[in-house]
Parts: C-alpha cells; sequence; structure tokens
C-alpha cells in the first residue's frame, strides 16, 4: 500500500479498530512493533487529567500497560515530558543525553529500568500539534527489542518525514471518532438526553420530546453524569461531546 493510498484508508476509517489495527501493521513495515498513543482534553499545569479519560490506544502486552499506565510511571516517563513541551518529532537518543547529562530525576531513571527490562529501548516519539494548553496527543513508536537507536536514527533519517505525516492524520482521524473510555459508557437514553441539553431544552421540554415524565429525564441525566465522572449536566455535556458520545450514527 502506497502512503496515499493508506491515507485515502486513514480518511475513510470507520471505527477506531479498523484504524487503528492497521496503522499498527504500517508502522511494523517501518519497524516499529510496539505503539503507544495518548491523548488527552483535560491538561493542567501540574497533570494530564483523570486517566480514566484519556485516549489510549496501544498494542503492547498487558505486563507493559499495567507497568507503564496503570502504576503511573508514564507521568515521568522523560520522552512524555519532553512531548509535553515539544511538538515534532524526537529520538529516544535525548534519553541517553538526558542520563549522561544527569537531568534525570530518580522517578524518570525508574522508568528507564522498567523500559530496559521490557526491551523499549529504540525509537522515537511524536508529539502532535494542538491549539489549546488543555490538549496534548502523543504516540511513542518503539522499535524492537535489541534494535540500536543508531540504526533507528539512519532508518528515521530515510522515512521520518513520511512517518511523521502518516501518524499526524492518524492523530487527526482519531479526533473525530468516537472513543469510550472504560466505566464511561453512556445508554441510549443517556446519550439523547444530553443532545438535547446540548441543544438547550429544558427538562420538561425533554420529557415531552422523549415521552418520559420529568424524573425519569432526571434520571437519565443524573446516570449520565456519573458515567463521565462529572458534578454538572453542562459538564456531562462538554465531555461527551468531546469523546464524540453525543451524536453517535447508530451502525
Amino acid at each position: 500500500m502506497s502512503i496515499l493510498d493508506y491515507l485515502h484508508f486513514v480518511s475513510g476509517a470507520k471505527s477506531l479498530e479498523e484504524l487503528w489495527h492497521t496503522h499498527v501493521q504500517r508502522m511494523a513495515d517501518y519497524g516499529f512493533d510496539r505503539l503507544m498513543y495518548g491523548y488527552t482534553r483535560f491538561k493542567t499545569e501540574t497533570s494530564l487529567g483523570d486517566p480514566d479519560d484519556f485516549v489510549i490506544l496501544t498494542n503492547h502486552n498487558q505486563e507493559y500497560v499495567d507497568g507503564f499506565l496503570n502504576r503511573g510511571l508514564y507521568f515521568h516517563a522523560p520522552m512524555l515530558r519532553w512531548a509535553l513541551e515539544h511538538e515534532g518529532a524526537g529520538s529516544w537518543q535525548k534519553i541517553q543525553e538526558m542520563s549522561a547529562g544527569g537531568s534525570l530525576t530518580p522517578e524518570a531513571r525508574q522508568v528507564i529500568a522498567f523500559n530496559q527490562k521490557i526491551g523499549m529501548t529504540a525509537g522515537y516519539t511524536v508529539s502532535f500539534f494542538s491549539a489549546s494548553k488543555r490538549y496534548k496527543g502523543a504516540i511513542s513508536l518503539g522499535a524492537p527489542s535489541g534494535r540500536d537507536q543508531k540504526d533507528v536514527d539512519a532508518l528515521w533519517l530515510e522515512h521520518g518525514e513520511d512517518i511523521i505525516l502518516m501518524n499526524n492524520v492518524v492523530h487527526l482521524k482519531i479526533l473525530t471518532l468516537p472513543y469510550t473510555p472504560p466505566n464511561r459508557s453512556l445508554t441510549n437514553r443517556q446519550r439523547e438526553a444530553l443532545q438535547w441539553v446540548g441543544d438547550g431544552k429544558t427538562t420538561q421540554d425533554i420529557a415531552l420530546l422523549m415521552g418520559l415524565t420529568a424524573a425519569t429525564v432526571e434520571k437519565h441525566l443524573r446516570l449520565a453524569r456519573d458515567s463521565l465522572s462529572v458534578e454538572t449536566t453542562a459538564q456531562a455535556v462538554l465531555k461527551a461531546a468531546l469523546q464524540n458520545q453525543m451524536y453517535v450514527v447508530e451502525s
């Protein structure tokens, strides 16, 4: 598949599963067999937001996911910290340079030790542009265990621009597709009630439109707030919209 054919495929992908499966295969063609994509819309100066709200796509095994994500090592990962302050592609050679310069924290060295144990020692990180300080996305492209970073850098010199282009387009496509974080799913009734709220309807209006009592509408809205882990209905509408859960085309 040529790059143009691949970009045509990406633009027409209908689901995250379809998109991610093919992207993993495409990056493997370039020698990157372990990928982790992450995106947050709730970044602050001191936090990346609730991990349950992250968009996370990966083909890493469960051992790595448990350690890197569930134990919170990601927050101290040197290349993630780099990605938060930069855009574009960064060679993991930067980790060796930071280590040699003595600029790594004890927590960062713990992450490096974990990655070395798993064999994640060579690769690239692509940090995506965002128009908002609250948003940030990046993808980690890991080379096979035992691959030397110098070899990966040489490969990037030849194909890096194409790889950046493909990952940027995939990132932009991901932002348009529905994503339901773990324990954040909405029922059809909850979604419909939020849609009417987003359209400016009152509880009484929504009850009439949905053929329900006002109390039942309030119940659906409360459960929607609980599912999305927010305090107000306005926050629920915003979060559902950001996750593309509001106006889902039923297949």
